[in-house]
Protein backbone atom coordinates (compact mmCIF):
# COMPACT_ATOMS: atom_id res chain seq x y z
CA UNK A 1 0.00 0.00 0.00
CA UNK A 2 1.55 4.01 -0.85
CA UNK A 3 2.55 5.13 2.06
CA UNK A 4 1.04 8.76 1.33
CA UNK A 5 -2.18 6.50 1.45
CA UNK A 6 -1.62 5.40 4.87
CA UNK A 7 -1.15 9.79 6.16
CA UNK A 8 -4.48 10.48 5.46
CA UNK A 9 -6.73 8.79 8.15
CA UNK A 10 -9.67 11.62 7.90
CA UNK A 11 -13.07 12.03 5.94
CA UNK A 12 -13.43 13.27 2.89
CA UNK A 13 -16.19 15.16 0.87
CA UNK A 14 -16.61 14.88 -2.93
CA UNK A 15 -18.96 16.97 -4.43
CA UNK A 16 -19.27 15.05 -8.09
CA UNK A 17 -22.27 14.14 -10.26
CA UNK A 18 -19.84 11.38 -12.01
CA UNK A 19 -19.40 8.45 -9.52
CA UNK A 20 -15.83 7.66 -11.58
CA UNK A 21 -14.51 10.30 -9.20
CA UNK A 22 -15.72 8.96 -6.08
CA UNK A 23 -14.67 5.19 -7.02
CA UNK A 24 -11.24 6.70 -8.08
CA UNK A 25 -10.31 8.60 -4.86
CA UNK A 26 -11.73 5.57 -2.74
CA UNK A 27 -8.55 3.70 -4.65
CA UNK A 28 -6.26 6.48 -4.01
CA UNK A 29 -6.94 6.53 -0.28
CA UNK A 30 -8.30 2.92 0.66
CA UNK A 31 -7.49 4.14 4.63
CA UNK A 32 -9.68 7.15 4.24
CA UNK A 33 -13.76 7.54 4.30
CA UNK A 34 -14.24 9.16 0.84
CA UNK A 35 -18.55 10.94 1.40
CA UNK A 36 -20.41 11.45 -1.65
CA UNK A 37 -22.26 14.71 -1.28
CA UNK A 38 -24.32 17.21 -2.84
CA UNK A 39 -23.02 20.87 -2.36
CA UNK A 40 -25.67 21.61 0.19
CA UNK A 41 -24.59 18.20 1.93
CA UNK A 42 -21.27 19.12 2.10
CA UNK A 43 -22.01 22.70 3.91
CA UNK A 44 -24.15 20.59 6.53
CA UNK A 45 -21.48 17.81 7.28
CA UNK A 46 -19.52 18.77 10.13
CA UNK A 47 -16.47 16.21 10.20
CA UNK A 48 -15.06 16.50 7.28
CA UNK A 49 -11.33 17.44 6.70
CA UNK A 50 -11.34 18.65 3.46
CA UNK A 51 -13.83 18.96 -0.01
CA UNK A 52 -12.78 17.57 -3.43
CA UNK A 53 -15.00 19.70 -5.77
CA UNK A 54 -15.23 18.69 -9.62
CA UNK A 55 -15.97 21.71 -11.70
CA UNK A 56 -17.18 19.50 -14.22
CA UNK A 57 -20.70 19.19 -11.88
CA UNK A 58 -21.46 22.85 -11.75
CA UNK A 59 -21.70 25.42 -13.86
CA UNK A 60 -21.61 28.25 -10.54
CA UNK A 61 -17.85 26.76 -9.56
CA UNK A 62 -17.31 30.35 -8.20
CA UNK A 63 -20.39 31.06 -6.65
CA UNK A 64 -20.22 27.79 -4.89
CA UNK A 65 -16.62 28.58 -3.70
CA UNK A 66 -17.91 31.90 -2.15
CA UNK A 67 -20.21 30.00 -0.89
CA UNK A 68 -18.07 27.61 1.01
CA UNK A 69 -15.93 30.19 2.17
CA UNK A 70 -18.66 32.46 3.97
CA UNK A 71 -20.35 29.51 5.54
CA UNK A 72 -17.49 26.98 6.13
CA UNK A 73 -14.11 29.41 6.36
CA UNK A 74 -12.13 26.70 7.64
CA UNK A 75 -12.96 24.25 5.19
CA UNK A 76 -10.13 22.71 3.03
CA UNK A 77 -11.11 22.77 -0.56
CA UNK A 78 -9.52 20.93 -3.82
CA UNK A 79 -11.23 21.72 -6.97
CA UNK A 80 -10.68 19.12 -10.33
CA UNK A 81 -11.15 20.84 -13.54
CA UNK A 82 -9.95 20.72 -16.82
CA UNK A 83 -9.05 24.31 -17.38
CA UNK A 84 -5.38 25.11 -18.10
CA UNK A 85 -5.49 28.94 -18.01
CA UNK A 86 -3.60 30.65 -15.02
CA UNK A 87 -6.66 33.45 -14.94
CA UNK A 88 -9.12 30.96 -14.46
CA UNK A 89 -7.02 29.02 -11.91
CA UNK A 90 -5.87 31.82 -10.09
CA UNK A 91 -9.48 33.26 -9.91
CA UNK A 92 -10.79 29.36 -8.08
CA UNK A 93 -7.52 29.98 -5.53
CA UNK A 94 -8.61 33.75 -4.71
CA UNK A 95 -12.32 33.01 -4.79
CA UNK A 96 -11.21 30.76 -1.41
CA UNK A 97 -9.94 27.28 -2.76
CA UNK A 98 -6.86 25.75 -1.05
CA UNK A 99 -5.96 23.90 -4.25
CA UNK A 100 -6.64 22.85 -7.89
CA UNK A 101 -5.69 20.23 -10.15
CA UNK A 102 -6.36 19.14 -13.77
CA UNK A 103 -8.67 15.92 -13.94
CA UNK A 104 -5.82 14.72 -16.59
CA UNK A 105 -3.05 14.99 -13.99
CA UNK A 106 -1.50 11.39 -12.85
CA UNK A 107 -2.35 9.69 -9.30
CA UNK A 108 0.59 10.47 -7.63
CA UNK A 109 -0.44 14.11 -8.37
CA UNK A 110 -3.71 14.23 -7.40
CA UNK A 111 -2.34 11.98 -4.24
CA UNK A 112 0.10 15.11 -3.68
CA UNK A 113 -2.12 17.68 -4.00
CA UNK A 114 -4.83 16.23 -1.43
CA UNK A 115 -1.95 15.42 1.16
CA UNK A 116 -0.78 19.16 0.45
CA UNK A 117 -3.79 20.91 0.88
CA UNK A 118 -4.93 18.49 3.97
CA UNK A 119 -2.27 20.06 5.75
CA UNK A 120 -3.13 23.08 5.15
CA UNK A 121 -0.97 24.40 2.20
CA UNK A 122 -2.21 25.59 -0.94
CA UNK A 123 -2.06 23.25 -4.42
CA UNK A 124 -1.44 24.89 -8.02
CA UNK A 125 0.46 25.33 -11.15
CA UNK A 126 3.73 27.16 -9.84
CA UNK A 127 2.67 29.46 -12.58
CA UNK A 128 -0.32 30.40 -10.89
CA UNK A 129 1.41 30.48 -7.40
CA UNK A 130 3.84 33.01 -8.99
CA UNK A 131 1.70 35.10 -10.59
CA UNK A 132 -0.53 35.41 -7.51
CA UNK A 133 2.53 36.48 -5.45
CA UNK A 134 3.93 39.11 -7.51
CA UNK A 135 -0.08 40.44 -7.30
CA UNK A 136 -0.07 40.59 -3.66
CA UNK A 137 1.19 43.98 -1.80
CA UNK A 138 4.92 42.69 -0.17
CA UNK A 139 5.19 39.74 -2.37
CA UNK A 140 7.72 38.50 -4.47
CA UNK A 141 9.80 41.16 -5.20
CA UNK A 142 9.30 43.33 -2.16
CA UNK A 143 12.92 42.25 -1.06
CA UNK A 144 16.11 42.30 -3.09
CA UNK A 145 17.77 40.84 0.13
CA UNK A 146 17.97 36.96 0.28
CA UNK A 147 17.53 35.16 3.55
CA UNK A 148 20.07 33.20 4.52
CA UNK A 149 19.37 29.19 5.07
CA UNK A 150 21.11 26.91 7.19
CA UNK A 151 22.36 23.69 5.57
CA UNK A 152 19.04 21.65 6.54
CA UNK A 153 16.74 24.24 5.47
CA UNK A 154 18.08 24.33 2.09
CA UNK A 155 17.65 20.40 2.36
CA UNK A 156 14.34 20.94 3.31
CA UNK A 157 13.21 23.59 0.82
CA UNK A 158 15.11 20.82 -2.62
CA UNK A 159 12.52 18.19 -1.37
CA UNK A 160 9.84 20.62 -1.30
CA UNK A 161 10.63 21.68 -5.17
CA UNK A 162 10.73 17.93 -5.65
CA UNK A 163 7.60 17.78 -4.32
CA UNK A 164 7.58 15.91 -1.30
CA UNK A 165 5.14 15.43 1.37
CA UNK A 166 6.26 15.71 4.88
CA UNK A 167 6.26 12.39 5.93
CA UNK A 168 8.77 11.98 2.29
CA UNK A 169 10.96 14.47 3.22
CA UNK A 170 11.37 13.48 7.19
CA UNK A 171 12.14 9.49 5.47
CA UNK A 172 14.67 11.41 3.41
CA UNK A 173 16.27 13.52 5.76
CA UNK A 174 15.64 10.80 8.93
CA UNK A 175 14.18 13.38 10.73
CA UNK A 176 10.30 13.08 12.12
CA UNK A 177 7.54 15.29 10.69
CA UNK A 178 6.89 17.64 13.46
CA UNK A 179 10.46 18.26 13.18
CA UNK A 180 9.93 19.01 9.19
CA UNK A 181 6.72 21.37 10.04
CA UNK A 182 9.24 23.17 12.06
CA UNK A 183 11.62 23.88 9.23
CA UNK A 184 9.09 24.65 7.24
CA UNK A 185 7.45 26.96 9.42
CA UNK A 186 10.76 29.15 9.64
CA UNK A 187 11.02 29.19 6.21
CA UNK A 188 7.97 30.72 5.24
CA UNK A 189 8.66 33.13 7.92
CA UNK A 190 12.04 33.55 6.92
CA UNK A 191 10.86 34.01 2.89
CA UNK A 192 7.46 35.96 3.65
CA UNK A 193 5.31 33.51 1.93
CA UNK A 194 2.12 31.60 3.95
CA UNK A 195 2.33 28.18 1.86
CA UNK A 196 4.35 25.90 0.82
CA UNK A 197 4.01 26.29 -2.67
CA UNK A 198 4.54 30.19 -3.14
CA UNK A 199 7.72 29.15 -1.02
CA UNK A 200 9.02 26.49 -3.53
CA UNK A 201 8.29 29.54 -6.61
CA UNK A 202 9.64 32.57 -4.50
CA UNK A 203 12.94 33.76 -6.39
CA UNK A 204 14.36 33.51 -2.85
CA UNK A 205 14.42 29.57 -3.01
CA UNK A 206 15.44 29.00 -6.71
CA UNK A 207 19.23 28.49 -5.66
CA UNK A 208 20.25 25.78 -8.15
Amino acid sequence: MDEAAETLADRIGVVATDPLRVLGLQALFPQTDIVPLSAPGALGEANLSLVVIDAECTNHLFELIATFHHLRPQMKLLVLGNETDPEYIGRVIGGGAKGYVGLAAKESEIRMAIDVVHDGSVWAPRKVLARLLDSKPGGSHASNTPPHFTAREVEVLALLRAGRSNREIGIALAIDESTVKAHIGRLLRKVGVNNRIALTVHPFTQFE
